[in-house]
């Protein structure tokens, strides 16, 4: 652990981590690495430390302080054990086999090839090497022994290593189907064939030691370097680079109702992934690229690529590429690309071929000559200059969308370079005021509004600085002023990004999520709403669809859906009561079900979807206040004296009955149709700020009302939902609904619904299809309601028997009567639903209006194709049918059953559904 303060080393704690004890301190320079406990006594420990030193120009991978220390006190006291350990020393990983404790192993990293795999049989007083083997310090040196076998030790690295001679040589465990990269191993203590390893693809796991694996793939924890969105229709396409899973493409959204699954996704290229662009005329053409600048030209239609990576021409030493090169497509020429190493580069023809815009426009600091952790660092420092980009290259660039001739670029070693004919002539900016030396230009960015405008993110995490650093010109890099104002001061900012219709609107990337602005940078706000405390690497805006998308960093990608309403919130709204923003068109279409089923259908728990936004429009709207219940506002204000210990005076008796008969606030939403018929209403709690609910564009259900829900997922069972609406152009109004009133509350918004286009056979006039799902609805719904009828008035009759057994009259009327009334019932439920008793005979019987209704709608409900003669032909039959239920149904309520009703009553029954009871004069 690392408290602020310079206290580096190991911490203790002894209540759970509530606090803790340094009990190994070390230099600034040094961490530790790891401790492991002896199981035997847990009062020894060991301990590995770890010098090393990443800067954005270099990295040195040991120093003296890297070691082993051992604590037999629980870390009152430690003492060095590095007998027999290679003197110039990087990381060490260690373990304890759990198989016998004696055999103390170390896996040690050091320089000049003399590291390896070292034993201790003495409780590390002494260390004999056992073999040459050590993995990267960057990013492995960790260890595992097996649970039975004290000879058998498994590896961490690229490939996963196994030893079965206590480390005297390793050999490849075997991955084939497997992701590379490995970082951590369980074993079952049960089984020492079963392990579950994590590697940078996920988490596989084996039951028979590595000869076949299982990928967990319902993990969403991919680290996306960059992100770039496409103009494909009717649903854009996402793309990003991967930190060492390739780079991937894939739907924004899809007309499927069991979401975006994984198998949606394609591959654009190899490699660790960065920046990918996407030809803005023709969205099968997408350029991708691995490390060091390794650029292609992705086919989506075939699945081909190209290699257009720009080459030194004759004369021309080599480029040096950084780890993550920028790349970017023009605003102005089509086919224009413009890449970068230490030179910038333009090609006019997709990447066939490149001009060289420019000589190197880095600092050409000679790295070798910069001082780590206090001094220069010779040639044999522990991994100097290893796992690290060369420095000295372009890191970040910009054309300015209004002004083709005006070019960004930005460095590692902190130049800012600014052209204005096209990349013929460069000035450099070598301080920003406030900034750091030499810091990282994590993004430039163009104004999309004003030529002369200018943003720069810096990042000087690798110095050990997390302070954010944004600054902003107004002339093209002359002057510059901080924006970054009150963004949190630990947070590394890695993008920027302007709203291409609000000048004033910004948003920015940093280590711990996704802030915006509103009065262009003056004040910051950070925006969750399910977005996790994660690093946001890039940003990108779909300009069409008002979409902000990030590159996360561990969460894959996060689509916040039309964003636009956060350019409304300017002072003038915010000091109003309330108030509709405007709603983008909503596009509409009949959800697909392409596994069967919506959901997860049959795939199991473990089959991934990731979100997808279905058909509905999206309304935004602000309320100054929340509307709360008199109880809240008491408990609220109860709440407050409790705090500030003042007296908690009783609530009267008539507040506790305004509480009791208060009805709830509640805000609705009207929607309308351009005739101004209401169509749908939605209702809300009232929440207090920027909120948001969605119309999935349908009708309300008319099913019966249930106030019940099952606990039981049915998928067969389908959705309680109505049928969609016709295309066309819609409104929507908000009310409030406070103490008894519903009063309106800002202006109406207007919008459209448009249908995607897509069908084979479409409906020539959709408005007749609406019409002809809702006259079928109407039906379906009064056969079920009627249904109901039939149900209720037949459990009546059952509290009627036994009713009539409890008054002192005769019962042979009676009963007369109910058999006669559940003989109509049973008549009518015949009708409605079948001949229950013919059909277990197998007996030829009419389709009963039920199963007529029942099939039309099925059958139509999702459909965007023009109602068949087959669906007109049995609707017709089943309103026919049903008309004449609908009267013998009104009859029998109104006559025998009403009249029966009375009878029982005046006969002094006692209660029965749907009877008033009554005292007879004179009687008790």
């Amino acid at each position: 652990l690392w408290k602020e303060g310079g206290e580096r080393g190991v911490y203790k704690s002894q209540d759970g981590g509530a606090t803790w004890e340094l009990v190994l301190e070390v230099d600034e320079h040094t961490g530790a690495n790891e401790v492991v406990m002896d199981p035997r006594n847990p009062d020894v420990l060991y301990a590995s430390m770890h010098q090393r030193r990443r800067h954005v120009f270099t990295y040195v991978g040991g120093g003296p302080g890297s070691g082993l220390y051992k604590s037999t006190d629980a870390g009152a006291t430690w003492k060095k054990i590095n007998k027999g350990l290679p003197a110039n020393r990087g990381r060490i990983g260690m373990a304890i086999s759990p198989a016998d404790p004696e055999y103390l192993y170390a896996i040690v990293e050091a320089a000049e090839g003399k590291g390896g795999l070292y034993r201790s049989m003495n409780r590390g007083a002494s260390w004999q090497k056992r073999g040459g083997y050590s993995s990267s310090g960057n990013y492995y040196q960790e260890i595992i022994p097996d649970l039975k076998n004290p000879d058998v030790l498994y590896a961490m690295d690229t490939w996963m290593k196994v030893s079965k001679d206590g480390g005297k040589s390793f050999q490849n465990v075997g991955e084939d189907a497997k992701h590379v990269d490995n970082h951590c191993m369980w074993i079952d203590p049960v089984d020492a064939t079963h392990w579950l390893v994590g590697c940078d693809g996920g988490i596989y796991e084996t039951w028979d030691a590595a000869q076949h694996w299982d990928f967990k793939a319902n993990l969403p924890v991919t680290q996306f370097y960059k992100v770039a969105v496409d103009n494909a229709k009717p649903f854009y396409n996402i793309f990003g680079g991967t930190q060492d899973n390739f780079s991937l493409g894939g739907p924004s959204r899809t007309i499927s109702s069991n979401g975006i699954a994984n198998d949606e996704w394609f591959i654009t290229h190899g490699g660790d992934g960065f920046e990918s662009q996407v030809d803005p005329q023709n969205p099968n053409i997408i350029y991708a690229q691995s490390q060091y600048g390794v650029l292609v030209r992705f086919d989506k239609a075939t699945g081909e690529e190209i290699g257009i990576q720009p080459k030194p021409l004759e004369g021309e030493n080599a480029y040096r590429w950084n780890w993550d090169a920028p790349l970017e497509v023009s605003h102005h020429v089509p086919g224009r690309l413009f890449f970068a190493a230490n030179k910038l580069f333009r090609s006019d023809d997709r990447g066939n071929t490149w001009d060289v815009l420019s000589d190197d426009l880095t600092a050409q600091i000679d790295r070798n000559k910069l001082k780590v952790m206090g001094k220069v660092q010779g040639i044999d420092a522990v991994m100097k200059n290893g796992s690290t980009s060369p420095f000295g290259t372009i890191v970040a660039f910009s054309e300015s969308p209004i002004q083709q001739d005006l070019l960004y670029v930005g460095t590692d070693d902190g130049l800012i370079q600014v052209s204005t004919d096209g990349g013929s002539t460069w000035r450099k900016i070598d301080q920003l005021p406030g900034a750091p030396k030499m810091s990282y230009v994590n993004e430039i960015l163009a104004s999309h509004h004003d030529e002369n405008t200018v943003y720069v993110a810096l990042n000087h995490h690798k110095y050990g600085d997390f302070k954010p650093y944004l600054f902003k010109s107004t002339d093209r890099g002359v002057s510059w002023t901080s924006i970054a104002n009150n963004l949190p001061e630990k947070g590394s900012l890695y993008a920027i990004e302007e709203d291409h219709v609000d000048p004033n609107l910004l948003f920015v990337g940093t280590e711990f999520g996704l802030h915006v602005s509103n009065d262009g940078g003056n004040e910051w706000k950070q925006l969750k709403a399910g977005l996790p405390t994660i690093a946001v690497r890039d940003i990108a805006i779909q300009a069409e669809e008002n979409d902000l998308v990030l590159a996360t960093f561990g969460r894959g990608f996060y689509v916040l859906d039309d964003y636009s309403s956060l350019r409304m919130l300017d002072q003038e709204l915010l000091a109003g009561d309330g108030q509709l923003l405007p709603v983008r068109d909503a596009k509409i279409w009949e959800m697909a079900t392409p596994y069967g089923l919506p959901g997860k259908a049959f795939q199991g728990d473990s089959w991934y979807q990731g979100g997808n936004m279905g058909p509905v429009a999206l309304i935004s709207y602000y309320l100054k206040d929340k509307l709360s219940t008199l109880e809240a506002t008491r408990k609220k204000k109860s709440g407050k004296n409790v705090k500030a210990d003042l007296d908690d005076p009783y609530p009267s008796y008539e507040e506790l009955v305004s509480e009791a008969t208060e009805d709830k606030p509640m805000i609705y939403f009207l929607i309308k149709d351009q005739a101004g018929n209401l169509v749908r209403k939605l209702t809300k709690a009232p929440g207090k700020g920027l909120q948001r609910i969605t119309w999935d564009l349908r009708f309300a259900p008319k099913d019966p009302v249930s106030l019940s829900s099952s606990s039981f997922y049915n998928p067969f069972a389908g959705q309680r939902q109505g049928h969609g609406v016709a295309p066309g152009s819609y409104s929507v109004e908000m009310h409030q609904w406070k103490d008894g009133e519903m009063m309106a509350i800002g202006a109406a918004q207007t919008f459209s619904v448009v249908p995607l286009d897509q069908h084979a056979l479409p409906a020539a006039e959709p408005a007749d299809l609406v019409a002809f799902k809702n006259e079928v609805t109407t039906l379906q719904s009064a056969v079920q309601s009627s249904g109901r009828i039939i149900s209720d008035l037949a459990s009546e009759m059952k509290f009627v028997r036994k009713a009539i057994e409890q008054i002192e009259i005769p019962q042979a009327e009676y009963l007369g009567r109910i058999l006669t009334i559940e003989s109509s019932l049973r008549s009518v439920r015949t009708a409605l639903y079948g001949d229950r008793i013919a059909s277990r005979l197998d007996q030829d019987r009419l389709p009963s209006i039920a199963s007529r209704i029942g099939g039309v709608a099925y059958g139509i409900k999702y459909a965007s194709s023009a109602p068949t003669t087959t669906h007109q032909v049995q609707l017709d039959l089943a309103k026919k049918g049903y008309s004449k239920i609908a009267s013998d149904i009104a009859q029998l309520i109104d006559g025998p059953l009403k009249q029966l009703r009375v009878d029982l009553r005046n006969a002094g029954a006692p209660y029965t559904p749907n009877a008033l009871p009554i005292l007879s004069e004179g009687k008790n």
